[in-house]
């Protein structure tokens, strides 16, 4: 996993769904999600820009990924969308389109869909108009 990208640490872990554990129903949380078992349902992050899931390697998930960090290393049923950040590890097997801003594929990881580019969003950065310079001369005759 990764500790470089925008200093986020995907080794903090705040849900853990064992191996041996299957969910039928929609998960919502925020911080880090860490997916060994099933999940038949859709995962989504809380507005929390930091939140992180990652699938292992037994991991598999039916339903849609709505997280702005994502690390996959197990197989994944539905469309993929992250926010910021997605790596997609060796064993990662994807049946959906995978939406991102950032992507890391290692060799082996395996997408049967489409990957959709996405900017990252400014956040906190309106568009601003650019300022139209106007010389004291132009000003002056204007005026008139």
């Amino acid at each position: 996993m990764w500790d470089s990208h925008k200093n986020k640490k995907a080794d903090k872990i705040d849900t853990l769904i064992g191996h041996n554990t299957e969910i039928k129903g929609d998960v919502t949380f925020s911080g880090g999600l860490h997916v060994d078992g099933k999940i038949h349902g859709s995962i989504i992050a809380e507005q929390d820009g930091g939140s992180v899931v990652s699938l292992s390697e037994q991991g598999y998930i039916e339903g849609e990924i709505r997280v702005p960090n994502i690390v996959l290393n197990g197989t994944v049923k539905g469309d993929v969308h992250s926010g910021a950040h997605i790596e997609l590890a060796p064993n990662a097997r994807v049946n959906g389109n995978v939406y991102y801003a950032l992507i890391e594929m290692a060799r082996g990881a395996e997408v049967n869909g489409n990957l959709v580019h996405k900017p990252e969003p400014q956040v906190g950065n309106p568009v601003k108009k650019p300022i139209e310079m106007v010389s004291a001369k132009e000003s002056a005759q204007g005026d008139s």
